[in-house]
């Protein structure tokens, strides 16, 4: 499959062109925002499910399915910040504090960017490893760790611990880590009942999720300036690279065409929940209209609309 049918298969979904239309109408000044009281029920409702998809997966395979894969995730998660605070210190001539942040944003995952590839693969038949949700989990915490410590280590006054528990004990993670524990101890037969709600309506909650996503976006994108040409660039630019390791370790775990696809997003995607809670309390002096716009205004669109398709086709190279 040519690269160009991967892009086009992967735009003309709902979720997709929710994200695209929502992005143009508010940029035209349009009102295109959800109520506020429904956009945490949405991504409550959005983790609990991948995380339940992932526990029953986790329910029927076997250790030794998932140590190879487990250990590429660590490595993913320890080399992406790395490379993320190399980029934006050096090349983009950041202080410590910004660099640092914006390594914690890359070197964590974003959840949706991996539902829309998670919705992608399976609109193209593409089949992937069930506990892939159980890597989401372990790269949402390792990026920012690291990302931490290049703070702490650096430069001082980094209150690296609460930020650490805010990115452990915060309600992105709770619900991931809820969803898989019920999978697991629950698995697939007993669960079937729940499948309308968790497997039935889960693109259509994506959809309209993506539509705030889009309205959020379009506002960052009016911060490009404030942001820096040079950061909007490795906004681009870091994914690349980051997708390109993914997809190596991911095959190097003997994971399959989709699993190599997943590792590949997981390690081009940047946080904009997780991290981003983090980044408050560790380093506060850290700017917003920085590591906010470039995560969530410059890379997450990227991905959703030019980067998923691209990392499919690089795992079908590597596959």
């Amino acid at each position: 499959m040519i690269l160009s049918s991967i892009l086009v298969d992967n735009i003309l979904t709902a979720p997709v062109i929710a994200f695209v239309v929502a992005l143009i109408a508010t940029l035209l000044k349009f009102d295109l925002r959800i109520p506020d009281a429904l956009y945490p029920i949405l991504s409550t409702f959005l983790l609990l499910a991948i995380g339940i998809k992932g526990g029953k997966a986790l329910s029927v395979s076997s250790p030794s399915e998932l140590w190879q894969p487990l250990l590429a995730a660590i490595a993913i998660g320890v080399i992406t910040p790395l490379i993320a605070y190399a980029l934006f210190r050096k090349t983009a001539k950041l202080d410590i504090t910004n660099a640092a942040a914006l390594a914690a944003h890359y070197g964590s995952v974003s959840a949706v960017t991996f539902t829309v590839l998670l919705s992608t693969l399976d609109s193209q038949g593409i089949a992937y490893e069930g506990f892939v949700s159980g890597l989401l989990a372990v790269l949402e915490i390792v990026g920012i760790i690291v990302a931490l410590f290049l703070a702490h280590k650096f430069s001082a006054g980094t209150d690296w611990k609460s930020g650490l528990s805010e990115v452990v004990r915060g309600k992105s993670i709770a619900f991931l880590v809820a969803g898989l524990s019920i999978g697991l101890i629950v698995g697939p037969d007993r669960l079937t009942p729940t499948d309308p709600l968790f497997v039935g309506l889960f693109s259509g909650a994506l959809t309209l999720f993506l539509i705030e996503l889009g309205a959020i976006a379009a506002n960052r994108l009016r911060d490009f300036n404030g942001a820096g040409i040079r950061v909007v660039i490795l906004g681009i630019v870091v994914p690349l690279i980051n997708g390109s390791i993914g997809a190596v370790l991911g095959s190097a775990a003997g994971m399959s065409v989709g699993g190599v696809a997943v590792m590949a997003t997981l390690a081009a995607s940047a946080s904009y929940i997780a991290a981003p809670a983090a980044i408050r309390i560790a380093l506060p002096e850290a700017s917003p209209g920085i590591y906010v716009t470039a995560s969530l205004g410059i890379t997450f669109p990227f991905n959703l609309i030019v980067g998923i398709p691209m990392y499919i086709k690089i795992a079908e190279y590597f596959g």
